[in-house]
């Protein structure tokens, strides 16, 4: 029988810290101080005892989570949990992770082996410990070997960033994968004199896109920052000196080659090239005491495994970066550094094999690198965001761009960068990066609706402070209403029906998803309909433009669908029983565990830049699952500044009080204070351990 035990509570916690300190403890590897949100900070005398501590804290808030994400690396998770889960294995198995996983642990350096096996130590400690604390289903993935980490990290990093099973499966289109928010405003820009960063990445709150908190210090690093779950380092962090955030961004760091099949083979260069094969047996969970074997048959060609077959045509995938696994070791680094020019000593090996990076710094130093591992592919008419011949080594890449070929500005003279999830071209105005110079491959051109909310909002700041910061991260403006609204209220005069009821109501609208905004459940509405009905032309009378980026899209194609649309969105709504003015926080709801609160912000797809994103729950509401998950806002005054937010808290562990404990500050629209210093920590403790006792 599957069981779901609490966390200790803190008072048997308080009492085994109480009952150690009456004696003479051994030494700990580390103490952790637990905010009272439930944000470790780390304190220890090197590096390997903050990986330690690391380890132990993302267990204490996440280890049902971290458990089951191991066990679907290692791709076991059906021989663990029963059938639901084979598809997935199938594809870590296909894609090579387990066994590369244990190349790279076997590649790393002295360094990057202590700091994995003390971030590894701490995870089984704190499991061994607290065993009641974690689901019985969970437990026989114990003990965590170092290679389920990298292969964890592999999984989540080249199989579902750089490319996913969706890719794979849709063949021709270019998964959109979450996306995200970052500027970066320099002296000239900032009301202060020193430089901003925001960090907001947009990441759904479930599985491993859940972000964890926490702060490290201590052997010359003084690090705050998060880092995806279950990974053995800081991903988006400052430090007293300079900070970088991640965007997803537009990098196409894989390619499907067709091949053609003959016999046992594929035709290469005029003739026939037997493919590379393997056999493996997946076992299924059938019952609690029965499994089952399954024969997984595994085909690979030179660019890489067949990922799909049909009508004698089979697709091999190509991804970049694996033979890069000294990730862990460049983000360590990365968080050591004090000048951009350690920083960038650090960030130039490229082990991380994707993401816009976006920096700042006190010396005032602002950049943005298009970042992560380009394929250098070879000349020719071909279309890599779809399929390629792979017929022969005429279309066979085989190396990647350089740091220093990379697409990169720094210190703009706009004093200001920003990246959402657009092309580097767009990074800030006048334009620093001239994308003709580049490979045509290097990136697409084009430039979002919310991209030019974000570069709208920081032209019109001469000099931003610190709260406007924060107030614009917030911001629930639809750029695509300033874009379209106007022609649709002239289109829907002297029209019957619902028409004119609901002009009067996007009339009136604010033109914002506020939890109290009156008009934006029908514009969205009107906006899906209208989209549908102009598939085959598109939406717009004015396309994107890249001589008026910042103008372009615009109008309406065909204001008569666009009336059609209108009409349809406000029967929707009269058949629901709704007002054409129904409030977006009536429909649209925060809730998780028992928080059930009015939600503002809205889709990326509308031009906002407060991002969240809904499904529809049983009652018929939307519910958000997504967008604006970590939040925050650096200023590198002395000492430094920095609010956050982590949406849905930073524990998912039963029992936890910090699973939904920051969803109130998310619905208000409000950062909390970053707590650095002890005497922070120590006027908001909530508990404190000293973990790792070494006799």
């Amino acid at each position: 029988m599957r069981s779901r035990r609490a966390l200790p509570t803190l008072a048997l916690l308080a009492a085994v810290v109480l009952v150690a300190a009456c004696g003479t403890p051994p030494a700990a590897r580390a103490e952790i101080l637990w905010d009272r949100y439930g944000v470790p900070h780390v304190f220890a005398d090197d590096a390997a005892g903050l990986a330690y501590g690391l380890g132990w804290a993302e267990m204490r808030n996440h280890a049902d989570l971290i458990l089951r994400l191991y066990g679907e690396a290692r791709g076991r998770a059906a021989e663990y949990w029963g059938e639901d889960y084979l598809e997935g294995d199938k594809w870590v198995r296909l894609m090579g992770v387990p066994e590369r996983a244990r190349a790279w642990n076997a590649a790393l350096d002295p360094d990057e082996r202590g700091l994995l096996d003390a971030f590894v130590e701490g995870v089984n400690d704190y499991a061994r410990q607290h065993a009641d604390a974690i689901d019985d289903e969970l437990k026989p993935v114990l003990p965590v070997e170092p290679s389920d980490v990298l292969a964890h990290v592999q999984r989540v990093i080249h199989f579902e960033f750089v490319t996913n099973r969706a890719a794979v499966d849709a063949a021709v289109e270019r998964w959109a994968p979450p996306g995200s928010n970052a500027w970066a405003v320099g002296p000239s820009r900032s009301a202060s004199g020193h430089a901003l960063l925001l960090a907001n990445p947009h990441l759904p709150w479930r599985g491993f896109f859940r972000w964890f908190e926490a702060q490290l210090t201590g052997g010359g690093i003084d690090g705050y920052g998060a880092t995806l779950v279950g990974m053995p380092m800081l991903a988006i962090a400052f430090n007293d000196a300079l900070g970088w955030t991640h965007t997803v961004d537009t990098l196409d760091g894989q390619d499907l080659f067709e091949l053609t099949l003959d016999g046992d083979g594929y035709r290469w260069e005029g003739g026939v090239r037997p493919f590379e094969v393997e056999r493996q047996t997946l076992k299924v969970r059938t019952a609690p005491d029965a499994v089952r074997d399954e024969t997984l048959v595994i085909r690979r060609a030179v660019q890489g495994p067949v990922v799909a077959e049909h009508g004698g045509k089979a697709l091999a995938l190509r991804v970049v970066g694996l033979d890069q696994p000294h990730l862990l070791g460049q983000y360590w680094d990365m968080i050591r550094a004090r000048t951009l020019s350690e920083f960038e000593a650090a960030l130039g090996r490229l082990q991380m094999p994707f993401f816009t990076v976006m920096y700042a710094d006190r010396d005032g130093h602002i950049m943005h690198l298009f970042g992560g591992r380009v394929p250098v592919r070879p000349a020719g008419d071909y279309d890599w965001s779809g399929i390629v011949p792979g017929d022969g080594p005429r279309t066979l890449w085989t190396a990647t761009h350089p740091y220093a070929d990379l697409p990169r500005v720094v210190d703009p003279p706009s004093g200001w960068l920003q990246n959402a999830n657009d092309p580097p071209w767009t990074t800030t105005f006048p334009r620093a990066i001239d994308p003709d110079t580049y490979p045509k491959y290097m990136a697409p051109r084009f430039m979002s609706l919310r991209a030019q909310r974000s570069v709208r909002m920081l032209e019109a700041a001469d000099h931003l402070t610190f709260d406007g910061l924060v107030a614009d991260k917030f911001s629930t403006r639809l750029e695509l209403a300033d874009r379209i609204l106007d022609d649709l209220l002239s289109a829907a005069k002297s029209r019957s029906g619902l028409v004119p009821e609901a002009a009067a109501v996007l009339e009136r609208w604010d033109r914002s998803t506020e939890a109290d905004s009156l008009g934006a459940v029908l514009f969205e509405r009107f906006w899906r309909e209208y989209v549908s009905y102009t598939s085959k032309t598109g939406p717009f009378r004015i396309k994107w433009d890249e001589r008026r980026p910042l103008e372009t899209p615009a109008g309406l194609a065909s204001p008569a669908e666009a009336v059609r649309a209108l009409q349809a969105a406000a029967l929707q709504l009269d058949l629901a029983r709704l007002p054409l003015d129904v409030a977006w926080g009536r429909l649209h709801r925060l809730r998780l565990d028992d928080v059930d609160l009015p939600a503002n912000g809205g889709p990326g797809d509308l031009g906002i830049f407060r991002v969240v994103n809904y499904r529809k729950d049983d009652d018929g509401r939307e519910v958000a699952t997504g967008g604006d998950s970590y939040v925050a806002a650096i200023e590198f005054a002395n000492p430094v500044r920095a609010m956050a937010l982590l949406a849905p808290g930073n524990a998912t562990q039963h029992g936890s009080p910090h699973r939904a404990d920051q969803l109130g500050l998310f619905a208000d629209k409000r950062l909390r204070a970053v707590w650095r210093t002890r005497a922070e920590i120590e006027a908001n403790l909530e508990l404190r351990e000293k973990v790792g006792s070494r006799d």
